[in-house]
């Protein structure tokens, strides 16, 4: 029983320490990085979510997987941040893989997700 649980602290370690790969932003300094245009936005949420609802200026990661290279920055230190539905979704790990993938070194969670912007009061975008 005490090599189970001490095998299951070590996954929940190792699992931790890889969530943690990417730093989080806040909702606060990303509307700040929007605002001064110095940020792009990847949405990891499907394109059916990204449709009804996204943070503004994000891109369909979804719709734009293939091409991705050519719609980020050609700077590889430029702010990417990926994002989900919440704190508990893992949806934005592919996202930033993509763009740490193709050699971007600034990559940023939002761990707050679409449904907490949406919570915190900002503003929506929608497909038209």
């Amino acid at each position: 029983m005490k090599k189970l649980i001490a095998l299951s602290a070590a996954l929940l370690l190792a699992v931790g320490a890889y969530a943690a790969s990417y730093p989080d932003i806040s909702i606060k300094d990303l509307k700040a990085a929007i605002e001064s245009k110095s940020v792009t936005v990847l949405d990891a949420n499907g394109s059916e979510s990204y449709n009804k609802g996204h943070i503004p200026t994000a891109i369909d990661f979804d719709a734009n997987h293939a091409k991705l290279a050519s719609v980020l920055p050609k700077d590889k230190n430029a702010l990417i941040v990926a994002y989900c539905g919440g704190p508990t979704c893992k949806a934005y790990q592919g996202a930033a893989k993509a763009a740490e993938k193709l050699g971007y070194k600034n990559v940023k969670h939002l761990s707050a997700g679409i449904s907490g912007w949406d919570k915190a009061g900002e503003k929506m975008a929608s497909a038209k």
